[in-house]
């Protein structure tokens, strides 16, 4: 008897996964591989074939699942099904927060509490079926759905094979994609493989309040996390003009960057979301009446085709005119200031750089046994510190060793990087869509939209890459955790080099205490649909009718 078929097995399943509570970092995230290898192995394929189905090791103490189901020992054709089974935090559930990962109950809770309901919740808790709970949507649906397509697959459903890949902390770091590259490209060769296709199973996400459209993507949105390391003058408060405050050059920063839609990237009329803030602070230990003369400020920065040279020359083109800015500003306070009492105030002078132009400076100058022996005390000090604590610690002590260079605005980055890709223009991924918008709208009355770039950050980011490996030094070279605790297999990202796709179910309010899955679309029209889609992805030249 098949386990995962039917909607109520797929809901049961679902129910299974959400139950444990695997917020990304947390234990349950470490254990839940083996619910699913568990689940996985009473499958007869997998216990002919018990070296097919592993956990694998992410190097850091958590664990990736991959489940292959070759259709026959010649068969090469193979579509990838990535899913993540890591979720976000509870605590904006507030009173509810007990019942986040108990999908039914808190599905009957809502049900029968419906004007505590945000209207939109409201509208749709009165018209649709819905399941509420932490990881419903995003994206514990997708993998009970690929597991239900990899029974199938045991079945003898596919033209070909099917591997089945769940990682942990896409929500975080990537650590999981990440780590699980290289050992696909071992697969491949392992097992005789030839990736036609990454299919992601991510929840569509809304474009603007309110959106109710259908959407197919052929890529994902890339992002990076540029910093400013400000170092001013310190100075007395009794003489805020002989020194230079380095919260107010951040603060400067920060306007600059927040929502300034110039900073965009638009391909073919699809827009990234504007920058904005992450974190911004002041690096002072204690209170004194010294002013803070070092601060540092980061923000969100989407990408969809720009090379790292664009990024740097964008970071740096506005950091150069915020400077200046201050510089003015500087300058106007102290002749207004010097009408009521002459004084004599130094010459402004910010200095901007890379953080690659810093580590050189401090090189020539201090040595490399200095800066090196400056990076390894951060990093074997570390303890609890996140890479975002220990890349501004970092930045922020090769400040202080060459502070001759201040007034000075550093220009970084901090983990993570999330490439952009997308395959809207490979030949099979192009044929595959339009099939799959005839077949939604004859068979479901559905007008599929495609989209370029998913703009909800998945670990397809790290399956190819759309710039060479040599493009992107302007990023390593200014990061500086790279290859020191944190890093990227661009190498093996360019071998991969995969096309990718994303067809998911509908669900709403990703990271939100109202986060809801759409059941009927999930276990109904998407089961139907996901079939035909991976088929056709094997046997381009299918016809689905």
């Amino acid at each position: 008897m098949l386990k995962w078929q039917t909607k109520e097995q797929l809901t049961k399943l679902l129910c299974n996964l959400v139950e444990i509570p695997s917020i990304t970092g947390s234990e349950a995230e470490i254990y839940l591989p083996d619910f699913v290898i568990g689940e996985l192995s009473s499958l007869e394929y997998f216990k002919q074939h018990p070296e097919h189905l592993k956990k694998n090791p992410t190097g850091d103490g958590r664990y990736f699942v991959t489940g292959l189901v070759k259709k026959n020992p010649d068969m090469k054709k193979t579509v990838i099904l990535v899913s993540h089974f890591d979720v976000v935090d509870v605590q904006d559930y507030g009173r509810w927060k007990e019942d986040a990962f108990n999908p039914e109950k808190l599905t009957q809770i809502f049900y029968s509490q419906k004007d505590e309901l945000p209207k939109q919740v409201r509208n749709d808790v009165e018209s649709g079926n819905w399941l509420f709970g932490r990881g419903t949507m995003d994206m514990k649906c997708g993998l009970a759905l690929h597991m239900a397509m990899i029974e199938q697959a045991c079945e003898g459903a596919f033209d070909g094979n099917i591997l089945l890949l769940t990682v942990p902390d896409e929500e975080v770091n990537s650590v999981g994609m990440r780590a699980a590259v290289p050992v696909l490209l071992e697969m491949a060769d392992k097992f005789n493989l030839e990736y036609t296709t990454v299919l992601n199973g991510e929840p569509m996400f809304m474009r603007y309040p309110g959106d109710q459209k259908k959407y197919i993507y052929t890529g994902t949105i890339g992002k990076v996390l540029p910093g400013f390391l400000c170092y001013g003058k310190e100075t007395h408060v009794g003489e805020p003009f002989a020194g230079l405050n380095a919260n107010y050059m951040a603060s400067l920063l920060t306007d600059e960057f927040e929502l300034n839609t110039e900073l965009c990237d638009i391909v073919e009329g699809e827009i990234t979301p504007p920058p904005t803030n992450l974190i911004q602070h002041g690096i002072k230990e204690e209170y004194s009446v010294q002013i803070p003369h070092r601060a540092v400020t980061l923000c969100n920065l989407f990408i969809l085709d720009k090379t790292m040279d664009d990024v740097v020359s964008l970071l740096r083109d506005k950091a150069e005119k915020v400077a200046n800015v201050i510089t003015e500003s500087y300058t106007k306070q102290v002749s207004e200031f010097s009408k009521y009492t002459p004084f004599g105030a130094p010459d402004l002078k910010i200095t901007v750089l890379t953080y690659d132009e810093l580590t050189n400076y401090a090189i020539k100058n201090y040595g490399v046994e200095m800066v090196n022996s400056i990076q390894s005390s951060i990093l074997n000090n570390r303890g609890e510190k996140d890479d975002r604590e220990v890349t501004i610690e970092i930045a922020d002590k090769l400040t202080i060793l060459c502070k001759e260079l201040a007034p000075m605005i550093v220009i970084f980055f901090a983990p993570p990087y999330y490439p952009a890709i997308s395959s809207y223009k490979h030949p099979l991924i192009k044929d595959v869509v339009e099939k799959m918008e005839k077949y939604a709208n004859e068979f479901h009355d559905i007008s599929f939209e495609k989209i370029n770039y998913f703009n909800g950050i998945s670990d397809l980011s790290y399956v190819g890459l759309q710039h060479p490996v040599d493009s992107m030094k302007s990023l390593t070279a200014n990061m500086p955790l790279w290859d020191k605790g944190y890093s990227v297999p661009l190498r093996k990202l360019e071998l991969f080099d995969v096309p990718v796709l994303n067809m998911g179910p509908v669900g709403f309010d990703a990271h939100q205490w109202t986060e809801r899955l759409d059941l009927d679309y999930a276990f109904e029209t998407l089961m139907d649909m996901l079939p035909v889609c991976i088929n056709s992805l094997l046997t381009p030249s299918a016809v689905t009718n």
